[in-house]
């Protein structure tokens, strides 16, 4: 059977220049925190690949802190901001969950977002005051790629003394993602998302921004994340955004003419659609809801047909609830249970779209037949 991944944002397949580069390394001994020569060996690999991914990323390489992924470098971030004079976290309502969970962690105050799924810029100023140890906006959200507007939030958290974070897990690789020119003072990537490997992230910290570390250890990361950096990951996170933004400008068209035609071609094949990515948005992610469905039924018809999608966020460990993206929003609840994402990525073509809208209206009449 054909079969059609568009589950770029849950993950995309490891790029063959980054398996070389990573093969290349796990053939090395040492540990890059020893002094002998194997150590310094190791050093030197680690030290090369973050300078390489702080020049893609327009950061300096002493702003580059190797994490396990995007779920720790925002845990970090955001556990590390607060103190006892500014205890509140700012939040925007559509956040990825390794940022809305925090709730039960820390004081947090909830940005509200529009209904197109973008922050709501006048009504989060009035949110934030003294007490704001940080404010936090994803670039581009995960379930419906809206692009967040970047210059606000950092003149948002600024006015009130505040740094600003962004989640850029998913812009990474889509949009142009400058650092040093966004004004931003933390921003979280994760290599996985683009063809790196699973396993490794990054939190880049601009340079005189105090954050305190959420573990104990050697102090390995800027002392702010303990535990033996892996190198091997490190040199294959290096290695695919090295590929990916060779390509990004031709890509990021290619993508948004495949999100279009998705978006009109399901239009027009199948009744009673509404799309919830509204620009500005991700050229990689496209949301749908399908009214009178289950988002399951229809996932599961998709997967017996070879088409991989999904139903929002792959970080929820399995359980499909109605989405909370959706739900801040403003769609019902039955909206936000009936509502699927497609994702896509380097071998996502329009013969896989195609592929898709071949399938998909037969799929969401059964859906509704069973619903």
């Amino acid at each position: 059977m054909l079969r059609t991944y568009l589950d770029h944002a849950a993950s995309s397949p490891t790029l063959p220049e980054a398996v070389v580069a990573m093969t290349e390394a796990l053939g090395r001994p040492g540990n890059p925190s020893s002094l002998h020569t194997a150590g310094r060996g190791a050093r030197r690999l680690l030290e090369e690949a973050r300078e390489s991914l702080a020049g893609d990323l327009g950061a300096a390489p002493g702003e580059v802190v190797f994490t396990s992924g995007g779920t720790e470098a925002n845990n970090l971030a955001l556990l590390g901001a607060v103190t006892p004079e500014r205890p509140e976290v700012a939040v925007s309502a559509v956040e990825h969950p390794s940022v809305a969970a925090a709730m039960g962690r820390l004081p947090l105050r909830v940005l509200p977002v529009l209904p197109s799924g973008h922050l709501d810029v006048t009504a989060a100023a009035g949110l934030l005051g003294p007490r704001t140890a940080l404010v936090s906006v994803m670039w581009v959200n995960n379930e419906t790629g809206a692009v967040q507007p970047i210059a606000d939030v950092v003149a948002l958290a600024h006015s009130v003394g505040a740094p600003a974070h962004s989640d850029a897990v998913q812009a990474f690789g889509h949009l142009p993602v400058h650092f040093g020119e966004s004004g931003l003072d933390l921003l979280s990537v994760s290599a996985h998302k683009l063809g790196g490997p699973v396993g490794i992230g990054a939190l880049v910290v601009r340079r005189g921004v105090k954050l305190a570390p959420s573990g104990f250890g050697g102090g390995q990361e800027a002392r702010l994340r303990s535990g033996t950096v892996p190198v091997a990951l490190a040199a294959g996170f290096a290695a695919a955004s090295r590929v990916v933004l060779q390509h990004r400008d031709a890509e990021e068209v290619r993508l948004a003419t495949l999100r279009d035609r998705l978006i009109t071609g399901v239009l027009a094949a199948v009744p009673d659609v509404v799309t919830n990515t509204v620009g500005p948005c991700s050229p990689a992610i496209v949301n749908l809801t399908f009214a009178g469905t289950r988002a399951d039924d229809v996932l599961l018809l998709l997967d017996a047909a070879g088409v991989d999608a999904s139903t929002g966020s792959a970080c929820t460990a399995g359980v499909h609830q109605p989405s909370e993206v959706l739900l801040a929003m403003g769609r019902t609840q039955a909206a936000a249970a009936s509502s699927l994402r497609f994702s896509f990525g380097p071998d996502s073509t329009t013969a896989a779209i195609d592929h898709l809208l071949a399938v998909l209206p037969d799929i969401v009449e059964q859906a509704r037949k069973a619903h």
